[in-house]
Formats: structure tokens, sequence, C-alpha cells
């Protein structure tokens, strides 16, 4: 039996690691560190900080690989999805078979929440599915970016017996959420609230990028008064660092 713990590491400040996240840090023999390319080195240096400061343990190993991207403009979204899952599957379940012993534990490092847009637990547990990895599978919960959106504009994420939505751009393009007071987008690479702006509508946005880490941006107003300026941003930052990680609240009034 091997363990495999999915630890949420908050939304990019290393303070953002709970208490238990370090415990368990501390737990694993090893730690996988998934690289997403130069463009996102940050990422992965962010996950090193973390390491260099939670780890007490000095025989635990570090071990980088490089984590397979998607097409981010696929024919077929879902299916473009089903595919990257399978080449994660690979890569994982080699990681596991060839750095982490029987009896050991091996852990991956996740931004935000392991519950919230991603992928790992699924991945895992496809590769326990298979029988070729007898795995116990553990989840750490972390600070997710909705969170600190909402701590950084001091508001709450929903209004009084309302609710709030979240999802994501390419879900938000196809229509507003039904009877949906408040939204939180996520995974946004297309400007989806743009289409909004030019309704007319009293709509509040609370924008916010690179959530908890020194090049975060935050923006905050009505919608048809800061959408351009939000886009110009997005575009300077994206085309400055090769990447943008945002997140946004939109209020109808």
């Amino acid at each position: 039996m091997k363990k495999i713990l999915l630890i949420g590491i908050g939304a990019g400040n290393p303070d953002h690691v709970t208490m238990q996240a370090v415990e368990a840090l501390n737990r694993a023999d090893v730690i996988f560190v998934m690289e997403k390319g130069a463009a996102k080195e940050r990422l992965t240096a962010l996950r090193r900080e973390i390491c260099r400061r939670h780890l007490r343990r000095p025989d635990t190993r570090i071990v980088e690989a490089s984590s397979p991207e998607r097409d981010t403009a696929p024919a077929d979204y879902r299916a473009c999805v089903e595919d990257l899952n399978k080449a994660k599957q690979s890569v994982f379940e080699r990681l596991i078979a060839e750095e982490v012993a029987e009896g050991q534990c091996g852990a991956f490092l996740l931004w935000g929440d392991p519950a919230l847009y991603d992928s790992t637990l699924r991945n895992v547990e496809a590769i326990a599915a298979t029988g070729r990895q007898t795995l116990e599978i553990e989840i750490i919960p972390g600070i997710m970016a909705p969170q600190v959106l909402a701590a950084r504009h001091r508001i709450p994420l929903n209004r009084i017996a309302q609710s709030v939505h979240i999802t994501t751009g390419r879900k938000l393009r196809e229509g507003w959420p039904e009877e949906a007071d408040s939204v939180v987008v996520m995974l946004d690479g297309e400007d989806s609230f743009g289409g909004y702006a030019e309704t007319g509508e009293d709509i509040d946005i609370f924008w916010g990028a690179y959530l908890g880490m020194e090049e975060e941006i935050l923006i905050a107003g009505k919608l048809a008064d800061v959408a351009d300026e939000i886009s110009r941003v997005r575009a300077r930052a994206r085309a400055a660092n090769g990447w943008i990680m945002d997140t946004y609240l939109m209020r109808r009034n």
C-alpha cells in the first residue's frame, strides 16, 4: 500500500499553507512538484518556496516533473480535457511507481483546494482503479482563489439570503447562471465579462489577478466603467509574464 496526499497549498502566497498542510508535507517521503513550462516557472518556484519554509524532514525527496498541457483553443473541449487527463494519469502513475516505495507516502502540491477545478483527485483515483497500484488517498483542503478575492476586496461572496454561483469563463459566455445573484468566475481566458458590460445592466465586478502573489492586481467597480480597463490590464500582464491567473466576482444590482 502506498499513501498519496493531495495537499491544497492556497492561491499563491506561501502563508496560505495551513498547519494541517504543513503536517502533511512532513509525512511525505516524496513530494511531487509539477512544472508547467518556462512561462509558469513562478508557480514552480512558489512550490519550492513552500517546501523550503515548511519541510522539517531532511530525508524528504522533492521530485520535479513536467505536467502535460492542453490545447487552449480546442475544437472539442471535452475530448481535449479527456486526452489531457489520460496524459496526466500516465505521468502520475509513472512517478508513483518509480518514486514511491511500498509503505511510503507521496504528495502532490495543488493550487487552491483539490476539490475545485483540479483534476488530480480524479486522475489518482483512475490510477488506483486500474489495480496496478494499491493506493490510499488523503486530501488536505486549501485556501481557494475565491476566498482570497473576497478577502482582498473586503467583501462577502454572497448577499444576505442569496446564493453564490461558481463557474468558468467558458460557461459564463453561454449565459448568466439561472437565478444566480452573485457569480464567481475562474479559468477565464477570453474576457468573458466583456459581453455583459455591453448589455446596460447594473453589474458590479470585483477582479483580481495573481491573488496572494507579489504581482497581485485588484480592480473593482461598475462593470460598464471598468471592463475595458480590466481587459487592458489582463493583456499587459499576460504579455509581461507569459500567463495570467485571475478570478472575479460579478454581482447584479
